[in-house]
């Protein structure tokens, strides 16, 4: 199970004071928590290219979302189906290249993968089908559709994946308007001011104040003014609404509408407010994903197969909810490098675990494949986690001392720098570089928000040697041979018009 920008803020599992999650609650009181699950390129497609490969972007070759996913590589997906498994993937796909590896694939296919909402275009094995209704709902209908009539003695193994929460946020119709009269937290950095931090943080588009538009986003245009301008975004995916639909969604919007044109809000008020109704609606879409979670569930116990099935839950990456006045993700801070990870299976995993070991998502991959008992290839980059979510969270005692991540889309949309670093237990280490040749420190346990910078810092300097010491050496380990990319750029050019994605 899959999400896309789905943050831990925003499941009550992890602590998150948003909204309860209460299907995605019981995966993990039931199984196993992972703390410290890391995304190695914190963007859609690379997060999924690593996933299915096991390996870092450098490897295989998807590094941006303007790249192309090579479908001939090798997949766990194609060693599960080798192995007879039946294979499977359902909504979100966003790697641009036909699926390979699959017994059964419909993927999303409109806003190049993207998908849509409301009335969402797929491509079903090849051919082009128009779905009625909300696209969560959707996916979770073919799901069990296909679960229903797959072939049932064979084993199965199915990717299940959500376009929620992704921008533009709407909800379900019996969503909207759920939270107009929520006032939510803010986080403590909303109003960050970068001080002591380089120019990668003070340079980003991502701001709540700037760079969320007040259509596409906000949703601040009415029937009429989307009707002078059928061109705008928003209505492009407005109109795909049925007409009760658009009864409703004029409605809800009305307040929001006229709160922003009558409220005269300016500097920090203003920001309050966009980032109420960017919860609003971010919430309310994650709101729909946790009770298609509990369909599938459902469906699985009533089948009986429930305990007999390894579920996993997490997202494609974290996400900005707020935090140091940002939305998206792309940074190797926190809140979007660390990504969501459940894992039920009564079997192996005993429940209300919880680890703080280090995992990345290339280790989905060996572990899929360790539990099937399937070899796992050389080539694999990851390690599979077997050792760790069958003994109650605990690492072994030669389990990795960091996370790596390396980030390649620059400039474009966001104008996140280009930058690599390694996240240990306790401390983060990041060299931004391209057109900057900027380095961070972070510690961890003191600084949990990342707001002071130790780099360079007397007082850590040998601390500082280490980190970059193991830099190296895990560089070196993932065979990451050009990190700043001096001899071959990865990809050329201005791309900070690349439509969204």
């Amino acid at each position: 199970m899959m999400t896309d920008d789905h943050t831990t803020q925003a499941m009550s599992c992890y602590g998150g004071r948003l909204i309860q999650t209460p299907n995605m609650d019981r995966i993990a009181n039931e199984g196993i928590r992972m703390d410290n699950c890391y995304a190695v390129n914190a963007l859609s497609g690379p997060s999924r290219a690593c996933i299915l490969t096991g390996k870092f972007s450098h490897m295989n070759g998807f590094t941006d979302n303007a790249s192309t996913f090579d479908g001939s590589q090798q997949t766990f997906p194609k060693l599960l189906q080798a192995a007879g498994y039946q294979t499977s993937v359902i909504g979100k796909w966003h790697l641009i290249t036909e699926p390979q590896g699959f017994d059964y694939w419909c993927i999303l296919s409109g806003q190049h993968e993207q998908g849509d909402y409301y009335n969402p275009d797929f491509i079903e094995n090849g051919k082009h089908v128009v779905e009625q209704g909300y696209v969560t709902d959707i996916v979770t209908d073919k799901a069990i559709e296909y679960l229903e009539h797959r072939d049932k003695s064979k084993p199965f193994c199915m990717m299940y994946h959500q376009k929620a929460p992704h921008r533009n946020w709407m909800p379900a119709p019996r969503h909207l308007g759920m939270f107009n009269n929520t006032t939510f937290p803010e986080p403590g950095t909303l109003f960050d001011t970068y001080e002591g931090r380089g120019r990668a943080a003070k340079e980003q588009d991502m701001s709540i104040e700037h760079t969320l538009t007040d259509d596409w986003d906000l949703k601040l245009l009415t029937r009429e003014e989307m009707l002078k301008d059928t061109t705008n975004r928003l209505y492009q995916v407005y109109k795909r609404m049925p007409a009760a639909v658009q009864d409703k969604w004029d409605s809800v919007y009305a307040q929001r509408i006229s709160e922003y044109r009558n409220g005269n809000l300016k500097g920090n008020a203003l920001i309050s407010w966009k980032y109420q109704q960017y919860m609003r609606d971010y919430l309310a879409t994650v709101v729909a994903v946790d009770e298609n979670i509990g369909r599938l569930l459902n469906y699985l116990e009533k089948t009986g197969e429930l305990d007999n099935t390894i579920i996993v839950y997490t997202s494609d990456q974290g996400f900005f909810l707020g935090e140091h006045g940002w939305f998206d993700k792309r940074f190797m801070y926190e809140e979007c490098q660390r990504m969501p990870m459940i894992v039920r299976y009564p079997k192996a995993i005993k429940a209300g675990s919880t680890s703080n070991a280090i995992a990345m998502n290339i280790d989905f991959a060996p572990t899929f494949l360790d539990f099937a008992g399937v070899e796992i290839p050389d080539d694999i980059q990851g390690e599979s986690l077997k050792p760790v979510l069958t003994n109650e969270g605990n690492a072994p005692a030669d389990w990795r001392k960091a996370a790596y991540y390396h980030y390649y889309e620059y400039p474009a949309e966001h104008s996140v720098k280009r930058h690599y670093g390694i996240r240990t237990t306790d401390f983060k280490l990041i060299h931004f570089y391209n057109d900057v040749d900027e380095w961070e420190m972070y510690d961890m346990q003191n600084d949990p928000h990342e707001l002071n910078n130790l780099y360079g810092n007397p007082e850590y300097t040998a601390k500082q040697a280490e980190l970059m010491l193991l830099l190296k050496e895990v560089q070196e380990q993932y065979k990451d041979n050009d990190p700043d990319e001096r001899i071959t750029e990865l990809f050329k050019g201005d791309r900070r018009f690349m439509e969204n994605r």
